[in-house]
């Protein structure tokens, strides 16, 4: 984590030189200047500030503010009544009193206690005693966990991690190669970006303006088939190469199937009436998504206690990782519309708009563009920063190539997950590598993620070749 934080920071100083480079070489004399071209600096300014390490939220805000005293100025108003403060303000209390954005600390705390009360432990042991005959069972039984776990959770660093800790050792330990071991772990823990109730998901909604009800049910089959993809990889590689996936021993292979019934009505099957209960009450319409996310942290709460796994301190250390959460993802919200807002009256949303629009793109194209771009953008920036400020530059484009939001939604999840397992810049390589043991390195866990980043881009293809895959039960529930 050092190395890359210090990769970004290098970045960041090299963008903020050319930035400075090219208002010297290319921007025209200062009494030429107009909003538009500020603008441009303001967006250059905000990446170079993210990867010298500032924080996002506070830099959003403060850029916005600062230029939006410049957008926002009129003659003869004092300075104190710029109606820039006025517009935070406002800004901020619509942020904390949204009824979507009151979804997102519920997820995120039963998230947090479905992994602090180790109940994904049980989870785990008992798919793979369930899976023992299955090739490549232990891998299998990682990405089936971690599908569970993304659908009770929208937290990726902790599904990641957690797997890590959980995982890691029994399977090199079982003779597995480290690097589908690593790459397996990798990729299902990425999976909470596209199987609701993906955080994520939720922020695009709020951002996008669609309804995250149709974006949980679109994101259904992708996520099922992205988990699908890893492991039908998994058990093809293990049938052709058995040195890097042995099969489990003899006891474990022959367990009774009162054993396995067992384990997995005392573990898997509460989780997934808990996910079930809440998914369905969504697609079905029976609750909101807010509503579905309150009885989802009350169930979370019940199944730990029943447990006996939540005590006062794993209780008290959910409420704080969700209030430490939450707290970043309104803030971020906040400034996110301070500085769009700030960007769009100076001019810039329509420079960068226009130029899109005289290349002449096909919808292919113009989807294809922003997605490369988005994929270049979520190496050294979080997807939080993507989708709050980078894509609302294309999605006032979508009307004109004829492009779903939904859709567009859909896509660009699943490539920001492709990026976050892409090296060298794969952030889910480095929390992996956070709990790995010592002779795990990092060029193994990168050669791992290769196979499933290779997975990942043809999924997106796919997506885009037959869009029914995720628009299919879109349509057929709600229109």
């Amino acid at each position: 984590m050092n190395w890359i934080r210090l990769e970004a920071r290098t970045i960041g100083f090299g963008v903020l030189g050319l930035i400075v480079l090219s208002y010297i070489l290319l921007l025209p004399p200062p009494s030429q200047i107009t909003h538009a071209h500020l603008g441009m600096v303001m967006l250059g300014l905000i990446v170079a500030a993210i990867l010298l390490g500032f924080p996002i939220a506070f830099t959003l805000m403060g850029l916005g503010m600062l230029f939006g005293v410049i957008a926002f100025h009129r003659p003869g108003v004092p300075f104190l009544q710029n109606p820039v403060f006025d517009q935070m303000v406002l800004r901020t209390y619509g942020v904390m009193s949204s009824d979507v954005v009151i979804a997102v600390p519920l997820f995120i705390f039963m998230g947090y206690v479905v992994e602090r009360s180790g109940i994904i432990d049980r989870l785990f042991r008992s798919l793979e005693l369930a899976m023992s005959r299955v090739p490549a069972a232990l891998a299998v039984a990682t990405i089936a966990t971690c599908a569970v776990f993304a659908a009770a959770t929208g937290i990726i660093g902790a599904v990641v991690t957690l797997m890590g800790l959980l995982v890691l050792k029994p399977m090199i330990k079982a003779g597995y190669s480290v690097p589908l071991a690593a790459g397996a772990i990798a990729a299902g823990g990425c999976l909470g970006i596209l199987i609701p109730p993906s955080v994520m998901l939720i922020l695009y909604g709020a951002t996008a303006g669609v309804s995250i009800v149709q974006l949980y049910v679109g994101a259904l089959f992708p996520g099922l088939m992205l988990a699908g993809l890893y492991i039908g990889y998994v058990i093809v590689r293990a049938i052709i190469t058995p040195s890097v996936a042995p099969p489990l021993p003899a006891e474990e292979r022959n367990a009774s199937f009162a054993q396995v019934a067992r384990m997995l009505v005392t573990s898997f099957l509460p989780l997934f009436v808990l996910i079930m209960s809440v998914l369905g009450s969504i697609v079905a319409g029976v609750a909101t998504a807010t509503e579905a996310a309150a009885v989802g942290a009350l169930g979370s709460i019940a199944l730990a206690l029943a447990y006996r796994r939540l005590d006062w301190g794993r209780f008290r250390d959910a409420v704080y990782l969700t209030s430490r959460t939450t707290a970043m993802v309104c803030w971020l919200l906040v400034g996110s519309w301070v500085f769009s807002s700030t960007f769009a009256v100076l001019g810039g949303q329509s420079i960068l708009e226009n130029w899109v629009l005289s290349r002449n793109l096909s919808p292919g194209g113009f989807l294809f563009l922003s997605q490369l771009i988005i994929f270049v953008l979520g190496w050294p920036l979080d997807w939080t920063v993507i989708i709050i400020i980078f894509v609302p530059i294309f999605l006032p484009m979508l009307p004109h190539f004829g492009i779903d939001p939904l859709f567009f939604g859909l896509v660009t999840a699943l490539n920001l997950q492709t990026a976050f397992l892409s090296p060298p810049m794969a952030m889910a390589a480095y929390y992996l590598k956070g709990v790995a043991p010592p002779n795990v390195t990092l060029a193994q866990i990168f050669r791992g993620m290769v196979p499933f980043v290779i997975i990942q881009v043809g999924a997106m293809v796919l997506l885009y070749l037959f869009p029914s895959i995720g628009m299919w039960l879109p349509r057929v529930i709600y229109e």
